[in-house]
């Protein structure tokens, strides 16, 4: 797992957002918080299954939200073409 992928990369963040992107087939990867709320990333987990995105986990919350510079955790984060 590289989270400067996150870092150096086009991307969007939180779960609404995410669910947009993939739809739009936008999204080349998906990293979801494994300490999410299960209805929360598992709609967005079966989405990138149907749409064939590629998904990787990231164990807390913070971690996400770090990599992406914000100040609070993210459930979700997708980079996007």
């Amino acid at each position: 797992m590289s989270l400067d992928d996150i870092r150096n990369n086009n991307k969007v963040i939180g779960s609404k957002q995410v669910k947009k992107a993939i739809i739009k087939g936008l999204t080349k990867k998906v990293y979801l918080a494994m300490d999410a709320e299960p209805h929360i990333i598992g709609p967005l987990r079966e989405l990138c299954r149907q749409h064939e995105v590629q998904v990787e986990d990231i164990e807390k919350m913070d971690e996400l939200g770090n990599a992406c510079g914000i100040e609070v955790g993210s459930a979700a984060v997708a980079l996007i073409d």
